[in-house]
């Protein structure tokens, strides 16, 4: 008993999390480690192939980044809107999953000349493939807590992502020189496959009592998310609030 006193209060210290939000809480800090690792396995790999292709093309790699996003978002908003997020998550991981697979064949198969190719695709890829598993990550975090349990423990969650990026790129640095580079992408391919079955153990009495997001009216089953693109767009222009985080974003953009 005494333990478990000594235990609790170190929990309470690091985090305030209540008794029937621990499951929650701890397959979150679990699910952004996993996101963020595979994310920073694969990071340390575009960068070098940015470098290597030659400063001078990385504003046309930077252009055809922008261009694969508007493209993939759009995609993203038609599909996103037709399903719940339990189902969307899954199917948008593994899709990645496929893209990896694909790279890691072109990598050991196509001859020395056409590697220049594959290397600024995956570039690209890389960059959109940042964008989407960690929004997908934070979005589903915010069906998941409410507001009040949102500023308790996203702090706590986001912890498990520094460590997720720390680990993640020591795996690339230690790992690079023994596997070679297209074998990481298989690391990375399996903490997103991970990933995707963190979401389907989330405790369904938590859902049901904190995110009500996940049902329909009838409380009985998952509603698809809805919404447009365009939507999107104009909820973002009506509101001074996300304006602001878009200003905020591309400032950031443009410094980085």
């Amino acid at each position: 008993n005494r333990m478990s006193g000594v235990l609790s209060t170190l929990r309470q210290r690091a985090v305030d999390v209540k008794p029937d939000e621990l499951r929650a809480l701890a397959l979150a800090f679990l699910f952004h480690f996993i996101v963020l690792g595979s994310y920073y396995v694969l990071r340390p790999i575009r960068d070098e192939i940015g470098a290597a292709g030659g400063l001078e093309n990385l504003s046309w790699m930077f252009t055809a980044t922008l261009v694969a996003m508007l493209i993939a978002n759009t995609l993203f908003a038609a599909i996103v809107a037709r399903l719940p997020r339990q189902r969307f998550i899954p199917i948008a991981y593994r899709f990645f999953i496929l893209n990896l697979a694909l790279f890691f064949v072109l990598m050991r198969t196509l001859p020395a000349g056409q590697q220049m190719w594959v290397g600024r695709a995956f570039y690209v890829w890389v960059s959109v493939f940042n964008l989407f598993v960690v929004s997908v990550f934070w979005a589903f975090m915010t069906d998941i807590f409410n507001t009040e349990q949102a500023k308790r423990l996203f702090g706590f969650i986001a912890v498990g992502g520094t460590l997720g990026a720390i680990v993640g790129g020591s795996l690339t640095g230690f790992l690079v020189h023994r596997l070679g580079t297209a074998n990481l992408l298989v690391i990375s391919a399996v903490l997103l496959e991970c990933g995707a079955w963190c979401v389907r153990f989330f405790p369904a009495e938590f859902k049901g009592e904190h995110a009500s997001a996940f049902r329909d009216e009838t409380g009985n089953a998952e509603r698809p998310i809805g919404g447009t693109l365009w939507s999107g767009i104009t909820h973002a222009i009506s509101s001074p609030y996300l304006l602001g985080i878009c200003a905020f974003m591309l400032l950031h953009a443009v410094t980085a």
